[in-house]
Parts: C-alpha cells; structure tokens; sequence
C-alpha cells in the first residue's frame, strides 16, 4: 500500500495509550480528529535515540505555537504497546505537560492503514513505523511528510508548524 499523502482522508483505526490510573484506554482516530486539526507524527520506536532526542524534542518545544494555530491535538504514534510507550512518555513528563499525545500501536495495524510500515525483522527489529508527520484538518492530511531511510528533515515539528501556518 502506498503512504498516506497530501488530500487523502485518514483511516480510521484505534491506537492505545494507558492513563495515569494504569487503565488501558482507547482512542478512534475518527473520534478524536473529526472536526479538528491535528498533527500526527509516528516513530519507529519507543526510546530510539534519534525519536527520542530530536523528533518529540521538537514537538514539545513547538507544541504550543501549534496549538495557537488551532491544533487541538498532537499525536505521537509508536509501534510499541503501551506499557512501553508509558515509560517513554514518562520521560518528557517536566516538558510535556499535556502538548504530545503518545499513543501505541503494538501491532502496527493502524501503522499499516495509512502504509507507513518499515520492515525491519531481518535485523531483528520486526515491523515498525516510518518517521512521518501529518498536518490533518476534519480528517482530510493537508500535508504529509515522510522520511527517506533513516533521515529526519521533513517529518520536524517546524515542518508542521509551516503546514499549519499555511493552512491557517
């Protein structure tokens, strides 16, 4: 399957996150996105060093002139299940307050609905996500940017700040 692109309306699909109570919760992307504007952002993994220090970084730091454009929402999707993903969120905890949604996606099903799976089970990895940002408005990507290879130029969160400033 081709990678979601520019004009091409989300899957829907339910990703996973646990709450602060330890409580398996759900979110359907129709639910959450219908009627808004959201940046969604996927990862290959859960405390992968370039994730981990540059792509949330960023997110976090322009979360806020985001949300000033009217995103309601900022999503972190990783194909981890959520008790890692738990983990991971916990440490941008000082940082975070609220900005960045980090949802998993154990099974990469929803990673694969929008055609951004990367197999990497010959080196051990199994299936992932490719790095990739979405500038979305009531379900609608206005912008998709996705990585080549291991890179990480387009899918930043100042790239998305451009797509929302344009869009706005």
């Amino acid at each position: 399957m081709a990678p979601i692109s520019d004009l091409d309306k989300l899957p829907d699909g339910q990703l996973l996150y646990l709450d602060t109570d330890g409580t398996l919760q759900k979110v359907g992307v129709y639910a959450a996105c219908t009627g808004k504007k959201v940046v969604i952002f996927g990862v290959p993994g859960a405390f992968t060093p370039t994730c981990s220090l540059k792509h949330v970084p960023g997110f976090l730091e322009r979360g806020p002139e985001l949300k000033q454009l009217g995103v309601a929402h900022i999503f972190c999707i990783a194909v981890n299940d959520p008790f890692v993903v738990k983990e991971w969120a916990k440490t941008y905890s000082e940082q975070n307050r609220g900005t960045v949604q980090f949802l998993a996606d154990g099974s990469a099903i929803y990673t694969k609905a929008l055609g951004m799976e990367f197999d990497l089970t010959d080196k051990g990895l199994g299936m992932r996500s490719r790095r990739y940002a979405l500038y979305v408005d009531n379900l609608i990507v206005k912008k998709a940017n996705v990585e080549e290879g291991g890179k990480f130029e387009v899918s930043t969160a100042d790239e998305m700040l451009k797509a929302a400033m344009s869009c706005f």
